[in-house]
């Protein structure tokens, strides 16, 4: 693992001794340290504060879209562009299959490597994306494929260019449209839904979490600086906002929380991957036996912001 956070640190040592045993064969000391790597799992991840998991979320060893589209996608095809603009990299669109079930999956990409996070723009598309989306989404509904959405991002773009191209219309747009959309969906935030940006490929008929990730109306740090002019606050604002699957999960906002392997989705990929894919399928089974799901979809949209006295 490239990176360690700072609540990391000791499973790091851990590691660390377990490939020196490795490499003089002392596989009693190995043994050992295998122990004591599993307790100490435990113990770090049994027991995070809401800024460690938004830590883990933002993780850059986490998987992001083509890491997952990789490992759970055949025969895949990507469909570009937007027919208006351009093609906006922060967002693939992939037709395949997983398993043996035809599916596009639509993901917000942020990019490894200096140049790749340029060209993909840090995850934050600009409205040819969400208009990119919404092409494959209805090229989908017309051929009956199930959608797959990989929800990873800080927030839509926020530049003069997008604006002038029709950034907030878009993005209203995709929240009409896939509301409506004649086809199961299926959205999973992989790690940051931020904002706007994560609500244009969010509106499904199952809207799940990973069990590390974080969907907010807007950064904690954006949050600590309109309320404490503080952005330093970014832990109380973390915890005040309420954004981690659990919370949101008990406000009735998301629908499932998918488990993470115990040291989390960047220790773990295959783990984490096959656990969307168990995911996905049982949700698709499940929403396909219902024959008024599209009506059900728009109820539960509708239920959003209720509330009694």
């Amino acid at each position: 693992m490239a990176t360690c956070l700072d609540f990391e640190k000791q499973l790091k040592s851990i590691q660390d001794d377990i490939e020196l045993a490795s490499m003089r064969g002392d596989t009693a000391a190995k043994e050992i340290l295998q122990k004591d790597l599993e307790k100490e799992l435990k113990k770090v991840y049994g027991n995070m504060s809401d800024y460690q998991k938004l830590q883990l979320a933002r993780h850059p060893d986490r998987p992001y879209a083509l890491d997952y589209i990789e490992l759970l996608l055949k025969d895949a095809y990507e469909i570009c562009g937007d027919r208006h603009f351009r093609d906006d990299k922060a967002i693939v669109c992939m037709i395949g299959k997983i398993d043996e079930q035809p599916v596009l999956v639509i993901g917000e990409e942020k990019g490894r490597g200096t140049k790749n996070k340029i060209t993909r723009n840090f995850g934050m598309p600009n409205p040819e994306g969400y208009r990119k989306a919404l092409k494959a989404a209805k090229l989908a509904e017309k051929f009956k494929l199930p959608i797959l959405m990989l929800v990873d991002t800080a927030g839509a773009y926020p530049g003069i260019g997008a604006e002038e191209r029709g950034q907030s219309e878009a993005i209203a747009k995709n929240l009409q449209e896939f509301a409506a959309l004649r086809t199961p969906t299926i959205s999973v935030v992989i790690g940051e839904g931020g904002s706007g940006g994560a609500l244009a490929i969010a509106v499904a008929d199952r809207l799940a979490m990973m069990q590390y990730s974080i969907f907010s109306v807007i950064s904690p740090e954006g949050c600590a600086a309109i309320l404490w002019n503080d952005p330093a606050k970014i832990e109380s604002a973390t915890k005040a906002m309420k954004i981690t699957p659990d919370e949101l999960k008990k406000a009735q906002l998301i629908d499932d929380i998918i488990p993470e392997p115990l040291s989390g989705a960047h220790r773990d990929r295959e783990s984490a991957a096959q656990a969307i894919k168990e995911y996905f399928l049982a949700s698709l089974s499940e929403i396909l036996k219902d024959k008024d799901y599209l009506q059900k979809r728009y109820d539960k949209i509708m239920r959003y912001g209720a509330f009694s006295e």
